[in-house]
C-alpha cells in the first residue's frame, strides 16, 4: 500500500517528516508483500521480509464511553477514595490530661517519645509537630490498633495489590521487549541504511535539541520561583529533621555515642553516624532497588561530570544486552536494538527469519500492551487512591508551588513544540490535537510512554498521514529517548530538593554555579536513560 493510499483524502499528502522524500516509493523494501515497488537505492542491502505495521485495534468502549474517559474518571474516583480512606481514624491518639479531663479532643498524629527529654512529639496529620511533656499524657491510643486503623491498612494494602503491584509491574514486564521489538522492526522496515541515516540522524537530532531546551526551562522555572523555599514546602524540611534527630537518638542508645560533632553552629555527623544514617535510610527505603539508587546517590558526591557522563551514559550504552533485558536498562536496550537492527539490514535475505521474528513479536507485545491498557481505569483510580489515602490532603498544599513549576514550563515548551510542528511541519496545533487526542489522554492518565505506544503508531499513521516506517523507527525510540517532560521535571526536582533540604546533616550540598550545570547535563542524560514506565523519573 502507498503512502498516498494511507492519507485521508480531505488531508493533504504532507510528510511529517522530511527524511522521507516525497518521490521515494512508500513500500519499498517491504519484501513480498509490496515486490512491485521497485528495488531499494544502489549501495544498500534490503532485507526481504515484511515491513511492520502499527497494530489495528479497535478502540475499548464501555456504554459509550472510550477508555481514555474511563481513566480519566477513574483518577477523580481515585481522589475521592483516598481522602475518605485518609479520613479514617488510624492516627495515634495523644490524650493529655487536663485535656481529657475537661472532655476536649484528643491530640492526633504519630506519636514518638524522646526519652531523653522526657516528652512526647506528636506530628499531626497536617505535617506540624507539637512536643507535650510526659507529666501531660495520660495514655496513647496505637491508630494501627484502632478498627479505623485496620480499616485504612487493609484499603491501602489492596489499593497497593491493583495499582503498584499488578499493574505498573504488569508495564515494567514488557517494557524491555517492547522497546527491543519496536525499534528492530522499525529499522527493518526501511529500504537500506541510507534511509536510516536520514531518518536516524535528523530523529536524534531533534530530540536531544528538544531535550536540552526542556531542561533549561526548567532549571529558569525553579530558580526564579523558587519553589523550595515557600514556607509550606518548608514542612517537608522539618519533617525530614524530626526524623533525623529521632535516628540520631536510637543511635544514641544503641551506641552510646555522640551523632554530632561539638562545632558550636550548625549540626555536622560525625563520620560513624553518617554512615549509620545511611545505612538506616537505604533500609528504610526498601530492598532491591530501593536500596541500590540510594547508596548511588549517597556515593555520588564528588564525581565529576567525566566521571557521570562514563558512568551513566558510556557504560549503560555498552552492557551485556542480557542484562539490559533483565534489568530494563533502557540504554542498553537501545543500544543493542539499534545495532541488531543495522545488521539485519546489511545481511539481508539470509537474515529474512530474524526480521520476520523480531515484526511478529513486535506485534505481539503491542497486543498485550493494548489488553493491559483494558485494567487502566480501575488500576489507575487504586494508584492515585493509595497515594492520596497516605499523604492526605497536606500532599496538595506542600508540594503546589513546585507543581505550579514544573507544569508552568511543560506548557512554555509544549507551546514552542506546537510553533515548531505548525510552522516547519505545516500541522496545525488544532488538527495535531485531533490527531493525537486519544493518545495525549491516555499518556496523561497512564503516565507511561510504553503502554501509550500503541494509541500513538495508530493515532500518526491513521490521523495523521504518517509513513509506517518513519512511525514504528522515530515513536519507539522517542518513547525512550525524547522524555522531555521527565527531563524538565527531574532538573527541577532535584534544585527544590536542594533548595529543602540542603544544609541538613545527610544533605550537606550547596547550589553552586558548577552544581547547576552537572544537574542540567544529569538530568539530560537521566531522562534519556528512563524507562517509559509510570514513575520511571524517580529512579
Amino acid at each position: 500500500m502507498s503512502e498516498e493510499q494511507d492519507t485521508p483524502a480531505d488531508q493533504p499528502a504532507e510528510p511529517v517528516d522530511p527524511s522521507v522524500d516525497a518521490s521515494e516509493p512508500a513500500g519499498a523494501g517491504a519484501g513480498a508483500e509490496a515486490g512491485a515497488a521497485g528495488e531499494p537505492p544502489a549501495g544498500s542491502a534490503p532485507v526481504s521480509s515484511p515491513a511492520p505495521k502499527p497494530v489495528q485495534h479497535e478502540e475499548k468502549t464501555l456504554l459509550g464511553i472510550k477508555l481514555h474517559n474511563w481513566i480519566f474518571v477513574g483518577m477523580i474516583l481515585g481522589v475521592v477514595l483516598g481522602l475518605v480512606t485518609y479520613n479514617l481514624d488510624h492516627f495515634d491518639h495523644v490524650v493529655l490530661k487536663a485535656a481529657n479531663e475537661a472532655g476536649q479532643s484528643e491530640v492526633l498524629g504519630k506519636a514518638r517519645f524522646l526519652k531523653g527529654d522526657d516528652e512526647w512529639v506528636v506530628m499531626t496529620p497536617s505535617g506540624l509537630e507539637e512536643r507535650i511533656p510526659a507529666a501531660k499524657v495520660a495514655e496513647v491510643k496505637r491508630g494501627a490498633e484502632s478498627s479505623g486503623g485496620k480499616w485504612f491498612a487493609t484499603l491501602t494494602w489492596w489499593f497497593n495489590l491493583f495499582g503498584r503491584v499488578i499493574f505498573l509491574s504488569a508495564l515494567k514486564m514488557i517494557i524491555a521487549p517492547l522497546i527491543l521489538c519496536s525499534i528492530i522492526a522499525g529499522i527493518v522496515s526501511l529500504t537500506g541504511l541510507d534511509q536510516l541515516k536520514r531518518i536516524g540522524f535528523k530523529t536524534i537530532g531533534y530530540y536531544m535539541i528538544s531535550t536540552l531546551v526542556a531542561v533549561s526551562l526548567g532549571l529558569v522555572a525553579v530558580l526564579v520561583l523558587q519553589p523550595g523555599k515557600k514556607a509550606a514546602s518548608q514542612r517537608l524540611r522539618a519533617q525530614r529533621q524530626a526524623k533525623i534527630d529521632a535516628l540520631a537518638d536510637q543511635y544514641r542508645e544503641t551506641t552510646g555515642e555522640k551523632p554530632y560533632k561539638e562545632t558550636g553552629g550548625n549540626k555536622e555527623a560525625t563520620p560513624a553516624f553518617a554512615s549509620w544514617l545511611a545505612a538506616a535510610s537505604a533500609k528504610e527505603a526498601g530492598t532491591g532497588h530501593e536500596g541500590e539508587r540510594f547508596a548511588k546517590v549517597s556515593g555520588a558526591k564528588g564525581k565529576g561530570a567525566g566521571d557521570i557522563i562514563r558512568d551513566g551514559l558510556i557504560k549503560p550504552m555498552l552492557t551485556n544486552p542480557f542484562y539490559s533485558l533483565a534489568n530494563t536498562k533502557s540504554l542498553g536496550i537501545i543500544t543493542f536494538a539499534v545495532l541488531l537492527g543495522i545488521a539485519i539490514v546489511i545481511v539481508g535475505g539470509p537474515a529474512r527469519p530474524v526480521a520476520e521474528f523480531f515484526v511478529g513479536f513486535n506485534e505481539v507485545i503491542l497486543w498485550i500492551t493494548t489488553k493491559l491498557m483494558s485494567l487502566a481505569p480501575f488500576c489507575v483510580m487504586c494508584l492515585v487512591a493509595e497515594l492520596v489515602a497516605k499523604q492526605g490532603p497536606a500532599v496538595f498544599e506542600t508540594l503546589a508551588w513546585y507543581c505550579v513549576t514544573v507544569i508552568g514550563g511543560i506548557f512554555i515548551h509544549v507551546g514552542a513544540l506546537l510553533a515548531i510542528a505548525h510552522f516547519l511541519g505545516g500541522c496545525s496545533p488544532w488538527r495535531l490535537w485531533q490527531g493525537l487526542r486519544d493518545a495525549l489522554l491516555i499518556a496523561f492518565t497512564t503516565r507511561s510512554s510504553a503502554a501509550t505506544l500503541p494509541v500513538t503508531l495508530k493515532c500518526v499513521t491513521e490521523k495523521l498521514g504518517v509513513s509506517p516506517k518513519v512511525a514504528n523507527f522515530s515513536l519507539p525510540v522517542g518513547a525512550t529517548m525524547n522524555m522531555d517532560g521527565t527531563a524538565l521535571y527531574e532538573g527541577v526536582a532535584v534544585i527544590f530538593l536542594i533548595q529543602i533540604f540542603g544544609g541538613l546533616v545527610d544533605a550537606p550540598f550547596e547550589l553552586t554555579a558548577a552544581a547547576t550545570l552537572v544537574i542540567f547535563f544529569t538530568a539530560v542524560m537521566a531522562s534519556i536513560g528512563a524507562a517509559a514506565v509510570p514513575d520511571a523519573g524517580l529512579v
